[in-house]
């Protein structure tokens, strides 16, 4: 097998030697982007956008953002915040609208048009359609005087000293006011409706903020034949197997009726070990167990598990799950929350 030919040394993708990146211009820059972002803030029109908060919290229907380009993007990512907080909302896009997505529009929707211009084509003849289908129709533009804010029903100006971009054209700034205004806005819509924790946590069931406030310790805990059981007259040595396989770190020491009776540690067994030598050999588990353990209820939330593993006087690595008769029902193990995501 032939050997493969070195690299290039310069791809035609890659800057020349020539171009540099110094500490000094990407500080100036940054601090361009905040003055830029400053003009934006000090000159936003907040009753203009009290007015768009309220359109958007007493939508009737869906609320429809549309957008080209770089606009677009920017409209998908606030309609996406908007579900997310439960907010029915979507992006439509305005090439799509006018072959047949437009359909999905109602009287009780409104449409939100993103465009720094307001002159973009594509926007402006989705106007006439959307106002036929009777939704109500908003602009949120930059440039003062333009075609599409003179079309829609309200107009939102989002004022813009000028881009980042050396030439003033590159669309970085405007649309990184585009994205705080909209997301704001956002989260107006949210305290209005008075959103709880339960609320935006079931909506994100994947995210650790979600596992923490949906998961409970019945739906982690290990249960039936993966728990480490022994009786307290079984002997320490007898059941080295099971408090080895069954990854729990632990034995739960359980009466004939499944009740907990004590936990015995691998921690345990090491002190007894140190302590007894060979005595071991001759000592039951019951003899040596922890006949007082934290313990938790298979209804309390996962997170509640982690927390009640962490408290003082000090960490421990699992809780036998029991229930209101002390009846062992499962054992939850630190392990396996963090497996969980919490």
């Amino acid at each position: 097998m032939g050997s493969l030919p070195p690299p290039p040394s310069l791809s035609p993708s890659e800057p020349s030697k020539e171009a540099r990146i110094d500490e000094t211009t990407l500080k100036n820059l940054f601090k361009s982007q905040q003055s830029h972002l400053n003009f934006f803030f000090q000159n936003l029109s907040l009753p203009q956008t009290l007015a768009f908060a309220r359109t958007l919290l007493s939508a009737a229907g869906t609320i429809f953002f549309s957008g080209v380009g770089k606009s677009g993007f920017v409209a998908q990512k606030i309609s996406q915040t908007l579900v997310s907080l439960g907010v029915r909302s979507a992006f439509l896009s305005p090439v799509d609208a006018l072959h047949g997505d437009i359909g999905a529009l109602t009287p009780r929707d409104v449409l939100v048009l993103l465009s720094k211009s307001g002159s973009t084509e594509e926007l402006l003849r989705l106007v006439p359609c959307a106002r036929a289908k009777g939704a109500y129709l908003v602009s949120v533009t930059s440039v003062e005087g333009n075609a599409l804010s003179a079309a829609c029903d309200m107009n939102v100006h989002l004022p813009l000293e000028r881009e980042l971009c050396p030439f003033d054209l590159a669309p970085v700034t405007s649309t990184a006011i585009q994205m705080v205004f909209g997301d704001t806005v956002a989260i107006a819509l949210m305290v209005a409706r008075n959103l709880t924790r339960d609320e935006y946590a079931a909506n994100h069931p994947a995210g650790r903020i979600g596992k923490s406030l949906i998961f409970k310790v019945k739906d982690v805990m290990k249960k039936q034949d993966e728990l480490p059981v022994c009786r307290e007259g079984d002997l320490i040595m007898d059941q080295l197997v099971e408090l080895t396989s069954k990854g729990c770190g632990c034995l739960l020491v359980i009466d004939e009726e499944y009740h907990l009776i004590g936990t015995f540690t691998d921690g345990d067994l090491r002190r007894t070990l140190k302590a007894s030598g060979e005595g071991i050999f001759k000592l039951t588990v019951g003899e040596m167990c922890n006949r007082k353990p934290r313990t938790i209820s298979p209804d309390a939330m996962a997170v509640e598990a982690m927390k009640k593993m962490e408290a003082p006087p000090s960490p421990v690595q699992f809780l036998p799950v029991v229930d209101h008769q002390n009846v062992l029902i499962g054992i939850v193990t630190l392990h396996g929350l963090v497996s969980a995501g919490l």
